[in-house]
């Protein structure tokens, strides 16, 4: 595993955990509005040669906090890209962790594998616009139908999840959100959490807005509508 980076402590990641984060480098999208471009970018990664945390490294730092944290969230980029997760996520468990991931929902057959073998306790699907309109976001031609089988194990699984969008004002309306919660259907929990631009992948969404508390709220009374819990960041 290709671990890019620690946060060695997080309130917010893992619902009603102390937690730490790890992130894996690579990813398939290029979401323009990504905040996390030394783990997704190649050029960025390049610069991470040499700099990478080696595992053992990595399951010494958990060795020494066992009393200490609740979980783990293994966040990117986009770990389902690697096909050694499994095992990663095993030896996480391994040591009484619990674990959570975050994930774009293009690799299926890797989360159905994580839920078969209950390597995960709960995962966060990022949902980018109505699944058949992704590239607008992700960058990159997106099959909606993939994306649909992956929200489809979430929901039927056994464990907590929950989807979220990211909200830029110039990219959702009241119909996007409409039509992005008919292509999910009805969900237990979905986090809307509004857009920054402080730091981009792509300089030029450092022009877009994040959306005001009005249309904030709007778009929370149309999720309350599909969605058990509905929580609203920024």
């Amino acid at each position: 595993m290709k671990i890019g980076g620690i946060n060695t402590l997080t309130l917010l990641d893992f619902p009603g955990k102390v937690a730490a984060i790890v992130f894996t480098a690579g990813c398939n999208f290029r979401c323009g509005y990504c905040h996390n471009v030394q783990f997704v970018l190649p050029e960025q990664i390049e610069k991470l040669k040499g700099h990478f945390i080696p595992e053992e490294k990595f399951f010494h730092f958990l060795d020494t906090r066992k009393d200490l944290l609740d979980g783990i969230v293994v966040s990117g980029g986009e770990p389902t890209i690697w096909p050694d997760l499994p095992d990663f996520l095993q030896k996480i468990k391994d040591r009484g962790f619990l674990t959570k991931l975050d994930t774009n929902g293009t690799n299926p057959k890797m989360i159905e594998k994580l839920l078969k073998e209950k390597l995960v306790d709960y995962i966060a699907m990022d949902i980018k616009m109505p699944l058949d309109e992704y590239k607008k976001l992700s960058g990159v031609k997106t099959d909606g139908k993939i994306l649909k089988q992956s929200v489809e194990l979430i929901k039927k699984s056994a464990i907590e999840y929950e989807f979220r969008t990211t909200v830029i004002d110039e990219f959702h309306d009241v119909d996007v959100i409409e039509r992005i919660f008919k292509d999910i259907g009805h969900v237990k929990k979905f986090t809307l959490q509004n857009f920054r631009p402080e730091k981009t992948l792509c300089p030029s969404f450092g022009k877009f807005h994040a959306c005001t508390s009005e249309k904030q709220n709007t778009f929370k009374k149309i999720a309350e509508k599909y969605v058990d819990k509905i929580v609203v960041h920024g």
